[in-house]
Order: C-alpha cells, then structure tokens, then sequence
C-alpha cells in the first residue's frame, strides 16, 4: 500500500484528506500537535481498514519530524508528504504595525522551515518511490495582498517558493503547492472571528487532491477550485 505522511490531520482539511485517502487503501502517518484529538481522528480514519498510526507533536521539532519518517518507513515509505500544518502569526490576525515578530518568526517556522525540514528527513524514501509525491498546502494569501494577512501569506509565500524550487531540483518527484480556497476551518475562524460568512467544508476541496494524485500533473502551483471546475 502507498504511504503518506500528512501533518495538521486532526481536524480540518488535514483529516479530510486523510478519510479520502485511506478509503482508497493509503496507510497513513498523522500529525497534529493535540493528542486526543489527533487519536479520534486517526481511530476514525482506520475505520477503513489501513493501517493509520498518530504521532502527536510538534513539526518543528526535528525529534519530532523524524520520528514521522521513521513510523513510514516501518510502514513501506513515504510515497506522499503532505504539509498542512499552519500557524497564523497572530490570532486574530493583525495589521503589520501591530504584528509580533515572534508571530512572524512562528508563522515561518510553523509553515515554511518545518516544512523543508520534513521534506529533507523523507527524501531518501520519496526518491525510491515510483510516485514520489509533495504536497505543500499554501493560500491565496500567498500571492495577493489582503489587509492584516501579511505575516500569514509571507509564510506560505515562502513555502511556494520551496516548492517551485525543490521542484526543480528533484524533477524524480511530484512537487505541487495547492491554494485550497476559502474552506470553514478552525485556523479561518480563528484568524477572522468575527466573519462569520457561509464557506465550504474542507471536504469539499478533497476531490481537487485527489485529481492531482491520480492524473500526475507537472510540478507547479494548482488552485483546488479550478481543479474543481476542471481548469
């Protein structure tokens, strides 16, 4: 069975994929830094029948990263990272004269160095997989300027461009960073308490990963709503 390692798997999109992909025979490696809540959602993701093991902690912790690895390669190896775990830098979110540098410092670490730094433990078992595969989960904010998301798009600014390189770099892997869209998360709530506007749940943007993984694109940038349309 294929294998991923998926970090920010208890709640939110990060669970959701991991539904989807083991319902389509993926074992799984989790990550989230909340024990009990990670627990229920990796004994609810093994209703399906895979082997799905939970390893709560920290991604900026290189313990911690590498223990994930370790647990995959018990399993087989990695033939899939995902990055979804992601710190705001500030909750809520604040305009640039009121940012703590030490939320900028968090938000990086969090979403940018503690990414490359999984990427680097599991490469030597991405490379020996077949279908070698990143995914690194980034934002619109990443590309445009919204008032008070500075901190928080500098970081997946910076994981965009990781990808684009690492992309280059390992052109044996699949390297995709992926704007998921507006979804109802805890990480939304929490960045903009008082929006309180209707959006989708993070399982409705699944089907957008799903179509990377099965059709192989080229490494690059995806949007999960044109994959939906079918752009």
């Amino acid at each position: 069975m294929p294998v991923a390692v998926i970090t920010g798997a208890s709640k939110g999109l990060g669970r959701a994929l991991a539904e989807a992909l083991a319902a389509r025979g993926w074992d799984l490696v989790l990550d989230a830094r909340g024990a009990e809540v990670l627990g229920e959602a990796a004994r609810a993701v093994s209703a399906h029948g895979t082997r799905v093991e939970a390893l709560p902690g920290d991604v900026t912790d290189a313990g911690h990263r590498a223990g994930l690895v370790a647990v995959a390669r018990e399993l087989g190896g990695v033939d899939l990272v995902v990055h979804n775990a992601s710190a705001l830098g500030a909750e809520p979110l604040v305009r640039l004269a009121e940012l703590p540098l030490e939320g900028l410092r968090r938000a990086l670490e969090v979403n940018a160095v503690a990414a490359l730094g999984l990427v680097q433990e599991a490469l030597p078992l991405l490379r020996e997989s077949a279908r070698g595969t990143v995914i690194a989960v980034s934002s619109d904010a990443a590309v445009e300027a919204y008032g008070t998301w500075g901190g928080y798009g500098a970081s997946k600014a910076a994981l965009d461009h990781l990808a684009a390189v690492l992309a280059e770099e390992e052109p044996g892997l699949r390297v995709w960073a992926v704007d998921p869209g507006d979804m109802a998360t805890d990480l939304y709530a929490a960045a903009v308490p008082d929006d309180d506007a209707p959006r989708p749940a993070p399982g409705h943007v699944v089907p957008a990963f799903l179509r990377l993984l099965e059709e192989r694109p080229a490494s690059g940038r995806y949007s999960a709503p044109a994959l939906l349309e079918g752009r």
